[in-house]
């Protein structure tokens, strides 16, 4: 299957190619042309599976906000982990972060659930899987995308310099391990959905402290408020 890398940073791309290239990113391929000729709506659509890569190229991160899989109900994804588009309904989790930065900074509650603005400043919004069957939450687990997205993450560690990860419920927070504490800031919390965010998210503090961070190894700080 030709995965539409069109508009993805060539750094991103490298990442993206060499892991196809292996018997993991052979098997996920072709788990994909076997889901979409069955007839399976996949979402996103097939062009923003790396929506986030193309909006965050890597010498551009500052800050990493991990999802589990993207939205699977009709016209939720568009490859930003926890976003929606303007006019599609915030989903709950997205409420609760929403909260919590008012919690935090005072922000304005958006009117809508679009992150375009925080990945435009090297947020990268990256999920663990980049696609999802409509209607089936982790339908495409175990297949693939998280040997590409581990390497995804590994990369930033690597060849960037303080970025702040915000980790975000028990999954992401199995991603630590690939994260050197030593070059980077890990902030962990429970996760946004109404089932845990109650355990602690909505007084985290996560967007002043990942300020903080920045602005202490001299990198601007994210704008967090969403007009």
């Amino acid at each position: 299957m030709n995965l539409d890398l069109t508009g993805v940073d060539p750094l991103w791309q490298k990442v993206v190619n060499d892991l196809m290239a292996t018997p993991e990113g052979a098997q996920l391929q072709l788990f994909l042309s076997q889901a979409v000729a069955s007839g399976e709506t996949v979402l996103p659509p097939p062009h923003q599976w790396f929506e986030a890569l193309r909006m965050t190229p890597l010498d551009r991160v500052r800050v990493v906000i991990l999802g589990q899989d993207p939205y699977h109900g009709v016209g939720q994804a568009h490859g930003l982990a926890f976003s929606v588009q303007p006019g599609v309904p915030v989903p709950p989790s997205l409420k609760n972060i929403f909260q919590a930065l008012h919690n935090d900074l005072g922000c304005d509650i958006p009117q809508h659930g679009c992150l375009t603005s925080w990945a435009q400043q090297g947020v990268l919004l990256l999920n663990t899987l980049l696609t999802v069957a409509q209607g089936q939450p982790l339908a495409h687990q175990r297949q693939g995308w998280e040997v590409l997205t581990d390497q995804l993450i590994k990369t930033v560690n690597d060849t960037q310099d303080a970025v702040v990860f915000l980790l975000w419920g028990k999954d992401a927070q199995k991603k630590k391990v690939l994260i050197d504490q030593d070059k980077h800031v890990v902030l962990e919390a429970a996760h946004p959905s109404p089932l845990s965010a109650y355990r602690g998210f909505m007084d985290c503090g996560h967007f002043s402290q990942a300020n903080e961070f920045l602005v202490a190894h001299h990198k601007p700080p994210i704008n967090w408020p969403i007009s």
